[in-house]
């Protein structure tokens, strides 16, 4: 098994070569890689993140550990473009790296040079080589905010080498107690339901938001719709209810910021109805916009708190996108149908915080209930910011864990 898991990591990393003579996302992912220059930071903490996503969930345990440990030196690593290019200056770190493909010489290599006394992972990415060389030199190796379903790997009969990954881990932090039984189905016990470090961290960032004095000129206290991480299939649909409700704004901050996507999303709106958030500085007397479009990154968690109802993309695609975001600031979220994997947008719908369509005329009806009835939508928002205050205290359990690891 252990020679199919290499030969299929370099099939991946020929593909994605193939891809990154044409795809520039693909090309960052190899370019990347190719110019990892390692600085020695002597003893270092080590933190990976999947992606940006990732990296917020992580975020508050980061925080602390760099607290308790001034003396070590912070690494982080991401997998995938999206994340490292937006954090690759982070003040968190000392340094950012790419994580390097997973061979047994890359995984020598890369942990020799950042001298790593504890690793991170957040929520998922199990790598052979890296666990095993981490569990070789007796380095612990910790995953926060897991969540695992039946339908992985592990649980099957053919996954004995990724449960044999899942072994190198000296601890396991996960969201909830279904993911503890399944891991303890396959004899692993070193578990503890810490739940899910992205409450904490949605949860502060609702209690000190950051400001944004243009986006209150934008909205000039009319009620607010915001659209968060939109794909095109999302947008094909939200962009319908733009007519339908002029007394609304609409804030539509886009998954993908390229020229490109953002001229799609405006062919699918009234014209001249919309201003670009680059433009308002220049644009300033075009206020009167009913469509404010964030072609930027990095804005989207401070939004939510000028909103009244919020829509989450990604749910025409493989996923939704962060809900918790906007359920700090007391949203009721409206998604896609491709949310089974995400147990907070389950837990959102089963509380009657969130709301799942599947076609055009679901979403109109839905919104038209909620807007109809503003009793209803305020209510669907407080049980929103309620259901993540209730869930606060992950990181909290985990830091003391680690800390003092002989304890338990």
């Amino acid at each position: 098994m252990l020679l199919i898991y290499n030969l299929g990591l370099r099939v991946y990393y020929i593909l994605i070569f193939i891809f990154s003579l044409f795809n520039k996302k693909a090309k960052l992912w190899i370019k990347g890689r190719q110019q990892i220059i390692y600085a020695n930071p002597r003893q270092s903490i080590w933190f990976h993140f999947a992606s940006l996503g990732e990296f917020e969930q992580g975020r508050p345990v980061l925080e602390q550990v760099r607290n308790l440990h001034p003396q070590n030196k912070i690494v982080i690593t991401f997998f995938s473009p999206s994340g490292y290019e937006v954090r690759k200056n982070t003040p968190l770190a000392d340094v950012v790296y790419y994580l390097p493909l997973d061979t047994a010489s890359n995984a020598r290599e890369f942990i020799t040079a950042i001298n790593p006394t504890m690793v991170i992972f957040t929520k998922y990415e199990y790598w052979y080589h890296f666990f095993n060389e981490l569990h070789k030199r007796d380095i612990p190796l910790y995953i926060i905010s897991g969540i695992f379903r039946p339908n992985q790997i592990f649980f099957y009969w053919y996954g004995g080498l990724h449960r044999k990954i899942l072994s190198f881990v000296r601890h396991f932090f996960v969201q909830d107690e279904q993911s503890k039984q399944l891991l303890q189905s396959i004899n692993i016990t070193n578990v503890t339901v810490s739940g899910d470090t992205r409450f904490d961290r949605v949860w502060a960032n609702a209690q000190q938001p950051k400001i944004l004095p243009e986006i209150q000129e934008f909205i000039a206290g009319q009620k607010t719709f915001i659209v968060g991480s939109t794909w095109p299939a999302d947008e094909q649909l939200i962009t319908k209810l733009v007519t339908l409700y002029p007394c609304w704004k609409f804030i539509f901050a886009p998954h993908e910021i390229g020229e490109e996507k953002i001229n799609n999303l405006i062919s699918l709106l009234p014209e001249n109805s919309a201003v670009r958030y680059s433009q308002l500085t220049s644009q300033i007397s075009n206020l009167k916009s009913q469509i404010l479009i964030i072609d930027n990154i990095g804005m989207l968690s401070s939004l939510y708190q000028y909103g009244d109802i919020s829509y989450i993309g990604g749910g025409f695609g493989v996923g939704i996108h962060n809900t918790l975001e906007a359920a700090a600031f007391g949203l009721p979220v409206i998604f896609g149908p491709n949310y089974a994997k995400f147990k907070e947008a389950k837990d959102l719908v089963e509380l009657g915080a969130g709301f799942s369509v599947t076609n055009e005329d679901e979403l109109k009806n839905l919104v038209a209930t909620l807007i109809d009835d503003g009793a209803y939508y305020r209510s669907a928002g407080e049980k929103a910011r309620d259901y993540v205050k209730d869930n606060v205290g992950a990181t909290g359990v985990i830091v003391e864990y680690i800390e003092n690891p002989l304890s338990h």
